[in-house]
Parts: structure tokens; C-alpha cells; sequence
């Protein structure tokens, strides 16, 4: 039943500056803990768990993501008080607000590792608002390092200044790149020190301590159904599958079977249109376990993630995935249909055969190859996906990664190349390696004699034509890992300059303006092997 905000007393007295209307059915609809201890346990035959945020010292708001505040409907003034960061700080609940911590298990790197949960965020309330249709849409508030959980594992529950401030860039630089993604409404510095070793190595030391809010329709992922199933609690898995159906998908008609089937689909679906779009702007995950899947397709929990520089279909973010390169960016498609496979076994006990969940898997494959190779040919400048535009494309990947080639501002450039006068002169910037580029100069003349001529076959060598097709799919801007932490050092110092200049750049990375200038240039030599410039730590 929905809960309208009204003016309270005492801690509570905030709320109708919000305005907010609470619906929070996750809580409302399915079982949660029968104990509000935060101690850390085993949690059986619930979805949730009642928490409360840890209130922080001095909550400071240190950038807010306009858009969606008004599209929460959150004025500029009210942004701006104080009330606001103590809100999303933690530390002055607003009435109707029922914090908790989703329970879920996961594979993580291949293994499944058992139950996990929700170690260091928190649900605070889901909100319904009217949109610009008049339709009512849901917005699930959570706090990122608002204090322990009883899935915190011996963990203080509590996020580092540079963690968040990677969360928030990458959470609204995914958004508006197009990419399926939850959201980041705020970044809160909490005024507190956190204890942390980055690299895992004995040099643990304090940092700023910060609180993202993020934001999404719904966080349930693959790793909620995977933990009731693997313990055998077909009663529970049933419930979740069946409420996650209904209220985050909106299937109503047919019987729980057939629409437990269209719903698994949909899911394979969205996965595969998510990871075309990974593929298509160059970004990394880094960390895909299933417990970091979202049933929504939107891409979910920010860690070790980075986008390309120079083309290697071989790199990871991730130190801990140093050796196996398990997410790498090549295996990214391969690595979601693993994840699919393993929440397909899991709902195989309220699923009457295994036909349906296997049509899925086989409806992940071919959405991706679909999207896919239709995202590459546009890339390429293509009006068309066409078999015959194979080759050329295969053969300008191979040159990027031998060439050491940086991907964003190559397929930019690419775009100002003449099919009837073709030159390298647009290109030049986008090498990292001047003698690599002189080595190959035969083969990326000869590639790019062949490109050109196959743009003037396809009939696609019309300049203008050309370049709006392939502007409105190769990103000008992406927010290079580099990027993000000259932002985080000066932020540490307490100038909250480049977070805000980046921020600006971020919000129009199609478009050549002024905003972004400054930032598109390859990643400097001294980016390379610095710690949070290249390769980051699952603490990053």
C-alpha cells in the first residue's frame, strides 16, 4: 500500500520538503528476517534484512545529478540544504523510509561463493513518482557505505571517497552514453576516516569516507534467485521469481508458467542488448559475477571497471583478475551467457522443463550477435549490416590491437576519413605507438585503401551522411579510469573542481563542445602503470 510523506515532528519533520510517495513492496511482499540483529550470519528463508543507516559526522554534498533530481522531483533549493545530505548521509530517515539489505549468493570468478548480500548498501525506500506520461515509475533509493549489514562479513559497511566518486562518475557517464545503468542521484562526503588497504598488501591506511545514492527501478539480480535455489527453498525462490515478474516486468497475463517463461526471455534479452552496448563504447566491467547481474539488463556495482585505451581485447580492470583475465573485455559476451546459464539452473525448479530456459540462453546468443554486428557496422560508418562489410571490419579490429590504436578516438576520427581520398592525417593522434605505427604502415594503408572502397560499394561514402551516422554511436568522451583519479586527488584535497568539470564533459559525450575539450587525448605515459590510472583493486 503506498505511503504519502506527510510533515512529521522530531527526527521526521523533513519529510514533506521531499514530497516523496514510498511504495516499498519489496519489504511489504516478500518474507524478510525474522531478527534485526546486524551480526553477521547466515540469513535463511528471507529476501531482506531490517537495517538501519550508521550515522556519519559532518554529511557535506559534493555533487547531485540535476536531472534525475528532478525527475525525483527534488527542487535546486532543496538539494542544496542541509537537510538533503543528512537525508542521504543517512543520518535523518524520512518518515516512511524502511531501510534494509537484500540477501543474495553469487558465482564469483567461476565459484559459487554462497551467500553474499548487501555487505556495504542498503535500500532506504522505493519512491513512485508520475513521469512526463503520467505513468507511475519506480525508483529504489540506496546507500552505498551507509554502515554494516548483517552481510557485511567482518567489514565496517563503509565506502572510501575514491571509491564513490568512481561510482558516481561511471554510473552517469554510462547513462549518458546510452548504456543501460542504475543511476547515482548524489555523493555525500560523511566528514568520518575509513580504514582501507587497497591493494590488499599490509599498507592499510585512513581515507575520506563518502555515500553514493544509487538509484534503479529495482536491484534485484541473478545472485537472488541463485542462493533460495541452490539451499532448496523452492517456496521462497517461487515467491521472489513470481513477485519480480509482476512488479519489475509488468506480466500479468497467461499463467505463472507462461509468464515466468516470457520474463526469463526478457532477461536474456536485455543482458545481451546490455553487453552489445559494453562492447560497443569500449567499457569493462571487470568484476561480472552473478551476484553483480541485474535481472533488468542495466549494468550494476561499479568496482574495478575501466574503459579501453589502447584496443586490447585482452584487458581487465580488475588486479584480482590479473592472471586469469576472466572478464576481460573480449570475454565479456561469452562471461554473461555463463551467468545466464547459472540463473537458469537456478530457476529450473519452478520452471515446468528445461525447453524454455534453454530457448532463452539460445534468445541471448542471437539478440547479441544481432546487436552486435549491427552496432559494429554503424561503428564502421555503415548504414547497413551487410556480410560483405565482414571483412573490413575484422581487419581494422586486428590493426587496432597490433597498431596499439586508442579505441574512442580512433572510431571518432574514423569518421572524418574521405571514401574517395582516404588518409591516415585524421587518425595520426589516435596511435599510442609511433614506431608501431611506422612498422604497419604497409598493412594500415592497404586496410584503409580497402575500407574506403568498401564504404563507396555500400553506397555509404557521403560525408555528412557518414559522420552523423558514426557520431551518434562513437562516444567523443568516455571517462577514461585516468580521468577519474586526478578528479579523486584533488577532491581528497578538498577541490571539487575536475568532479565537476568531468561531470559537465560526461553529460554530452557525442557532442564536440567545450565542456569535454580538454579531455579528449589519449591517456598520458604516466597513466599507464599508476595505481587507479589503469588496473584497479576490487577496493577501488
Amino acid at each position: 500500500m503506498a505511503r504519502v510523506v506527510l510533515a512529521g515532528t522530531g527526527e521526521y519533520g523533513i519529510g514533506a520538503m521531499f514530497g516523496f510517495t514510498f511504495h516499498n513492496r519489496f519489504i511489504d511482499e516478500l518474507p524478510g528476517d525474522s531478527t534485526e540483529s546486524l551480526e553477521p550470519r547466515a540469513v535463511e528463508g528471507a529476501v531482506w534484512s531490517k537495517v538501519a543507516p550508521t550515522p556519519v559526522a559532518a554529511p557535506k554534498l559534493l555533487i547531485c545529478a540535476d536531472d534525475l533530481a528532478a525527475e525525483l522531483g527534488l527542487s535546486p533549493e532543496l538539494v542544496q540544504s542541509h537537510e538533503f545530505a543528512e537525508t542521504f548521509a543517512g543520518n535523518r530517515p524520512l518518515e516512511g523510509m524502511s531501510p534494509y539489505a537484500a540477501c543474495y549468493g553469487g558465482h564469483q570468478f567461476g565459484h559459487w561463493a554462497g551467500q553474499l548480500g548487501d555487505g556495504r548498501a542498503m535500500t532506504i525506500a522505493e519512491v513512485v513518482q508520475k513521469g512526463p506520461d503520467g505513468l507511475d515509475r519506480r525508483y529504489e533509493l540506496q546507500l552505498k557505505g551507509a554502515g554494516p549489514t548483517p552481510y557485511s562479513r567482518r567489514a565496517d559497511g563503509r565506502a572510501v571517497l575514491r571509491s564513490s566518486v568512481r561510482e558516481f562518475l561511471c554510473s552517469e557517464a554510462m547513462f549518458h552514453l546510452g548504456v543501460p545503468t542504475t543511476r547515482a542521484l548524489c555523493l555525500v562526503r560523511t566528514g568520518d576516516q575509513v580504514l582501507r588497504d587497497m591493494f590488499y598488501d599490509g599498507r592499510a591506511k585512513h581515507e575520506p569516507g563518502a555515500i553514493v545514492c544509487r538509484v534503479a527501478p529495482s536491484f534485484i539480480r541473478f545472485g537472488s534467485f541463485e542462493l533460495p535455489s541452490r539451499r532448496g527453498d523452492k517456496t521462497l525462490l517461487e515467491k521472489l521469481v513470481d513477485f519480480t515478474v509482476e512488479r519489475d516486468f509488468g506480466f500479468r497475463g497467461g499463467s505463472p508458467q507462461e509468464r515466468r517463461e516470457r520474463w526469463f526471455a526478457e532477461v536474456c534479452e536485455r543482458t545481451a542488448r546490455m553487453v552489445a552496448h559494453w562492447m560497443r563504447v569500449g567499457f569493462v566491467h571487470g568484476v561480472m559475477n552473478t551476484d553483480n547481474m541485474s535481472v533488468l539488463g542495466l549494468t550494476l556495482d561499479y568496482g574495478p571497471y575501466g574503459w579501453l585505451d589502447n584496443f586490447d581485447p585482452n584487458w581487465t580492470p580488475n588486479t584480482t583478475d590479473a592472471q586469469g583475465r576472466r572478464y576481460r573485455f573480449a570475454a565479456q559476451p561469452s562471461v554473461a551467457h555463463w551467468n545466464l546459464a547459472r540463473l537458469a539452473e537456478a530457476l529450473l525448479p519452478v520452471f515446468s522443463s528445461a525447453a524454455p530456459l534453454e530457448a532463452g540462453l539460445e534468445r541471448y546468443v542471437s539478440t547479441y550477435n544481432e546487436a552486435f554486428s549491427r552496432t559494429m557496422a554503424h561503428k564502421f560508418g555503415f548504414s547497413k549490416d551487410m556480410p560483405e562489410h565482414e571483412g573490413v571490419i575484422q581487419g581494422g579490429l586486428k590493426l587496432l590491437e597490433a597498431a596499439e590504436v586508442d579505441m574512442t578516438l580512433f572510431f571518432r576520427r574514423l569518421a572524418e576519413v574521405d571514401a574517395h581520398a582516404p588518409s591516415f592525417e585524421p587518425l595520426e593522434e589516435a596511435f599510442y605507438s609511433r614506431e608501431l605505427r611506422v612498422h604497419l604502415d604497409a598493412d594500415l594503408r592497404l586496410w584503409l585503401d580497402g575500407y574506403a572502397a568498401r564504404l563507396r560499394e555500400a553506397e555509404d561514402c557521403d560525408q555528412d551522411g557518414r559522420r552523423a551516422r558514426m557520431n551518434a554511436v562513437n562516444p567523443r568522451f568516455v571517462m577514461r579510469n585516468y580521468l577519474a583519479q586526478e578528479a579523486i586527488d584533488l577532491a581528497e584535497a578538498g577541490d571539487l573542481s575536475r568532479l565537476h568539470e568531468l561531470y559537465a564533459a560526461l553529460r554530452s559525450p557525442y557532442v564536440d563542445d567545450a565542456a569535454s575539450a580538454a579531455f579528449i587525448k589519449r591517456r598520458p605515459d604516466w597513466a599507464k602503470a599508476r595505481a587507479g590510472c589503469s588496473m584497479l583493486s576490487c577496493s577501488s
